[in-house]
């Protein structure tokens, strides 16, 4: 059996002796979007920087396709193909779209893939094809939100891991976003979604967990999506 693009371990992150993640287990298949709820404050962005290697485990293991990446630097860890679209994007607003795709490029791995990843990204964001030589920084929210997600996929990572991606979007470019999560999915990409939209995330995601306090409460499933009352309960358990 094969092992999971990504799997963590009895993940534990402590800030200041106060722990923020207490003993989380997950794992994410090729193909898959596995979802990340809960209430403000609960350890999602946590997680995905303590996999990322931006900040140290308290315990815990991480691995992508059985290979540990637990205490590897975050440089390491994007080279062998995890990328985080942080949230807030942090892009570049004086460069142009195209230089900051071509930033993108950075972490790839060597020999990964066939054909110009660039072009593989632009025709997934007809929009960044559109505007490739405008500064970022004049882009609105949802283009520049594209051209965070396409400056990740430029390096062909095998794990992509999305912070809040829907934050301050208007709901017409939250559509696209999602369309989009499933067209990368197809391509069997894994994905680990941290996200603020509760019920769309539960209907997105092959499974959705629920974080409280640090801890691993409950997994939704799509089908769990209608079940407003189970979605408040998770929040308040």
């Amino acid at each position: 059996m094969s092992s999971p693009a990504l799997a963590v371990r009895d993940l534990t992150v402590a800030y200041g002796g106060v722990s923020a993640v207490r003993g989380l287990s997950l794992t994410v298949d090729a193909g898959e979007i596995v979802g990340l709820i809960g209430p403000n404050g609960a350890g999602k962005s946590t997680t995905l920087h303590a996999i990322m290697g931006v900040v140290p485990l308290a315990a815990g293991e991480v691995s992508l396709g059985g290979r540990p990446l637990t205490g590897l630097a975050p440089e390491e860890i994007a080279r062998a193909g995890v990328a985080l679209v942080p949230e807030g994007r942090r892009l570049f607003g004086e460069l142009t779209v195209e230089e900051n795709l071509r930033l993108g490029l950075a972490a790839r791995r060597d020999g990964e893939g066939d054909g110009d990843p660039l072009a593989e990204v632009l025709e997934l964001f007809p929009v960044l094809e559109e505007f490739r030589a405008r500064r970022a920084g004049v882009l609105s929210g949802g283009q520049q939100q594209q051209l965070a997600i396409a400056r990740a996929l430029v390096a062909r990572p095998s794990v992509l891991l999305l912070d809040e991606p829907s934050l301050g979007l208007a709901p017409a470019i939250v559509d696209l976003v999602f369309s989009t999560l499933r067209t990368i999915r197809e391509r069997g990409l894994a994905i680990l979604l941290v996200e603020q939209r509760a019920q769309r995330t539960v209907a997105l995601a092959d499974r959705t967990h629920v974080l409280t306090n640090g801890e691993l409460r409950l997994t939704l499933t799509a089908s769990d999506a209608t079940d407003t009352e189970r979605l408040v309960a998770a929040y308040l358990s």
